[in-house]
């Protein structure tokens, strides 16, 4: 406790330390080009008094100063002069690339939001903030975790909920291509990475809802990750005690072709062996990512993505003791193990991408990724449990042991399931600006084949105090234990056993139109959609399936007042549709359901958006109002990140709530957020009545705060800050889940990281110092769950045979952890 006090004075002390503005500078750099895309020599880059000149590839750099408006003017004795304004912060280094012609100046600016992106209701993050955001499972979705409304109580997982969806409702691409999710993952822990690679993105846009028709066929989210296209030759580079990577860039000399290529490696076990269960674990994670693109002219370009990952996890665990109860009725959970886990995961993927520039107002994209997955999860696993009383008698020998057993027992988990999946897609999509681009019409047509191959072998047997118990869905004879003797066949708790072959082909498409107008003086944005999607499942052993078709009608106004301050008011309505993947048509049992439905969702957002400033540095909050009525839900079962659906579209849900974000720079040149959410979500089961949904968290509390100390400006700090009301703790398996409506204790985590950065003020130094090779040198130093907060994930179903209660056992999440990490850049 005493330690939890210095660690948060600490903490209290460093963010009361408040930066004011410094004589701070960043730097613009880039490659000028003519209509050709050819690199120009000899521009004149100037700002006020200093000019550089473009080399012979076309490249310059020039250092600016940072938090003020800067003009930049690039002149050539043949070309047309080029202005652009820019308002960096500290130490940024921006990309700018010009394209200089001999017909028309240009005047542009360059400034923090995209306006696009603000009607459309999107959220953009930069890559600089995921990338320092200290988090124990690094990445894209380590940041949307303190938005409002996303949702996650994993640590060790990527995977996300927003606004009362589940982990299989997120819609994922990086360069508009699909990516997905594996398929046998049943805990955080085994993920190890998450796809996207932090290094290489360049753009990282959101949306939780009310997206539009363009996007896809999800029922929450949609996450846009764009990876950079090199201008230039670099490497970077992180270590720590969880792993490191490298990844590398490069352009040729005619600017032609371009690649990066990143290279990672995750070891969990720092974070792993913090948990209440003593293992022996030590699992390996390890991807390849390239994306190479090649422009041959103006008009056409292609690119390839591709990534080769496998994630291998043994785990032999060992013991486990977990405390819960109460004051008065102390209970703990003693278990021994005996057995291990072995899974392996191999992900192939590749896609190639052509861009067709017909001219300035027609461009059309044709698009083909092959995604391919082979898991494997395999363990025998046999525990021995002591449920009892702890003696909390203070100077007793035994003090914090159990003294006094309610149950024992045993329970043997058993599994050999083995998964193929290959997944095929290819697309068109077209953009068409129209009446001097008044008016954009975009469509597009994707054609899908998944071809799946599964085979489930997975059975547990649970023995208490010598008695086996039976399965509750299953209505035995004489079954009077221990009162009378069991006579009855002996059967396992539970008993999956199937094999799977199934082909699911998809058609989808969708066609938008959008326009700006006039309403007097007030701006106003239309978009109006529509989305269709057709499938049908076939393969071994299915008989009687029907091919399906849904459409998903969607629109968008938003409107921007002619105010004196800067608000921005949008109202989203649509049919969302989510056509059922292999894990929602597959039953508890492991049944193949081909006529499942697809999920239906009608989403009503209303948002405000307003920029403003602050002791003259920018602000901006952001409010959502969201309803959303769903029928034809397919409920499921969760366990840690495991989703068992029920396959039988057999209740209706809803989903309320309001979500705030404040973001901005609450210290001069860095940027930070603070977000408030509160969500309700139920369903209703066949009529039985409505209760809480598996991800209904009412209230959330999140903070990304940036800060610097004015004294020691090489010193940064970062700090990560959660707060979610508890989850419902979810039921036994074969339980009726209107029985247990209990809920976990809440969820509060904070991480902090510090890094002290060499190259601070690199501009200031000689040339030839060591260290003017370096973008970015930085030692780093982060605290993982700082308050060593006791986070529960799911529950445990213990059974005294005795009483034949069942208890809710905590599954708890990792405690404090320390790491260490060196970054550099090239």
């Amino acid at each position: 406790m005493r330690t939890n006090k210095y660690l948060f004075t600490l903490l209290f002390f460093t963010l009361s330390i408040i930066a004011f503005a410094q004589n701070q500078t960043a730097k613009v750099a880039g490659i000028v080009l003519d209509e050709n895309s050819k690199p120009v020599e000899g521009v004149n880059v100037s700002y006020q008094t200093k000019t550089v000149n473009t080399d012979g590839n076309g490249f310059y750099s020039i250092t600016v100063p940072a938090n003020q408006n800067v003009v930049l003017v690039f002149t050539h004795t043949a070309l047309k002069k080029v202005t652009a304004t820019f308002n960096l912060k500290p130490n940024e280094n921006h990309e700018f690339h010009p394209m200089m012609s001999d017909k028309a100046e240009q005047l542009g600016e360059v400034v923090i939001t995209n306006s696009r992106k603000r009607v459309q209701g999107i959220t953009t993050v930069e890559p600089e903030t995921i990338r320092k955001n200290p988090s124990a499972m690094p990445g894209v979705e380590s940041v949307l975790k303190t938005f409002a409304g996303v949702n996650a109580n994993n640590e060790l997982s990527s995977g996300y909920n927003v606004r009362g969806g589940n982990y299989d409702e997120n819609l994922v691409y990086v360069n508009e291509i699909e990516v997905y999710r594996p398929f046998l993952i049943r805990s955080g822990q085994q993920e190890g990475l998450s796809f996207t690679n932090t290094d290489m993105v360049q753009n990282v846009d959101f949306s939780a809802g009310g997206f539009q028709a363009k996007y896809g066929d999800k029922l929450s989210s949609v996450l846009d990750i764009t990876y950079r296209k090199p201008t230039k030759y670099g490497i970077a580079a992180e270590a720590s005690f969880l792993g490191g990577s490298i990844t590398g860039e490069g352009v040729s000399k005619n600017k032609k072709w371009s690649a990066i290529t990143g290279i990672r490696y995750r070891d969990n076990s720092l974070l792993v062996n913090s948990q209440e269960t003593q293992t022996n674990y030590r699992p390996t994670y390890a991807d390849v990512q390239t994306n190479v693109n090649f422009s041959p002219n103006k008009k056409w370009q292609f690119s390839f993505l591709g990534n080769v990952s496998q994630n291998k996890y043994n785990y032999q665990p060992l013991t486990r003791q977990t405390n819960f109860g109460t004051i008065d009725e102390p209970i703990a959970l003693q278990v021994f193990y005996d057995g291990q886990e072995k899974d392996k995961y191999q992900t192939l993927f590749g896609a190639l991408k052509t861009t067709f520039a017909a001219n300035d107002n027609n461009t059309f994209k044709l698009i083909g990724s092959i995604y391919h997955t082979q898991e494997q999860e395999y363990f025998d696993i046999l525990a021995a449990y002591y449920l009892g009383e702890v003696d909390t008698n203070i100077g007793s020998e035994t003090l914090g042991q159990v003294t006094y057993n309610r149950g024992i027992g045993t329970q043997l988990n058993h599994a050999r399931n083995d998964l193929d999946a290959l997944i095929v897609n290819a697309e068109i999509k077209g953009t068409h600006q129209i009446n001097n681009k008044k008016h954009q019409i975009d469509w597009g047509f994707k054609y899908t084949r998944e071809n799946i191959r599964d085979r489930i072998v997975e059975w547990e047997v649970i023995d208490s105090a010598g008695f086996s118990i039976n399965p509750p869905i299953v209505t035995l004879p004489n079954n009077d234990q221990p009162y009378n003797p069991y006579t009855g066949p002996l059967v396992p708790y539970q008993n999956v056993r199937a094999t799977n072959f199934i082909d699911i082909n998809r058609f989808s498409g969708y066609a938008q139109w959008s326009t700006k107008t006039m309403i007097g003086n007030n701006q106003l944005w239309i978009t109006a959609g529509s989305r269709f999607h057709s499938w049908i499942v076939s393969g071994a052993g299915i008989t009687g399936a029907k091919q399906q078709t849904v459409f998903s009608p969607r629109a968008q106004l938003t409107l921007k007042p002619d105010w004196e301050k800067d608000m921005v008011f949008r109202l989203s309505v649509g049919y969302y549709h989510q056509p059922p993947f292999y894990r929602e048509l597959r039953d508890s049992l492991g049944t193949v359901k081909p006529n499942i439905k697809a999920q239906q969702s009608i989403h009503f957002v209303l948002s405000n958006d307003y920029n403003f400033k602050m002791n003259n540095r920018p602000f901006k909050l952001v409010s959502e109002a969201y309803y959303k009525t769903m029928t034809d839900v397919n409920t499921y079962t969760l366990e840690n990140v495991r989703i068992r659906y029920r396959a039988n579209n057999d209740a209706v849900a809803y989903a309320y709530g309001l979500d705030l974000r404040l973001n901005g720079e609450f210290v001069p040149g860095t940027e930070s957020w603070l977000s408030f959410g509160y969500m309700k979500t139920e369903e209703n089961i066949n009529d039985k009545g409505y209760i809480a949904r598996p991800t209904d968290q009412r209230l959330k509390f999140g903070i990304l705060f940036q800060d610097y100390m004015p004294n020691i400006p090489n010193m940064k700090l970062y700090l990560n800050l959660v707060y979610n009301t508890g989850l419902p703790g979810g039921s036994p398996s074969y339980a009726d889940s209107y029985t247990y409506q209990s809920r976990l204790r809440d969820y509060r985590r904070a991480d902090v990281g510090f890094s002290y950065v060499l190259t601070e003020r690199n501009n200031e130094r000689p040339d030839g110092h060591w260290l003017k090779k370096f973008q970015d040198l930085s030692v780093g130093f982060e605290i993982f769950n700082l308050f060593n907060n006791q986070n529960a994930i799911t529950n445990t179903w213990v059974r005294d045979v005795y009483t034949k209660n069942q208890y809710g056992i905590p599954n708890y999440m990792t405690t404090r952890v320390f790491n260490i990490k060196l970054t550099a850049r090239l």
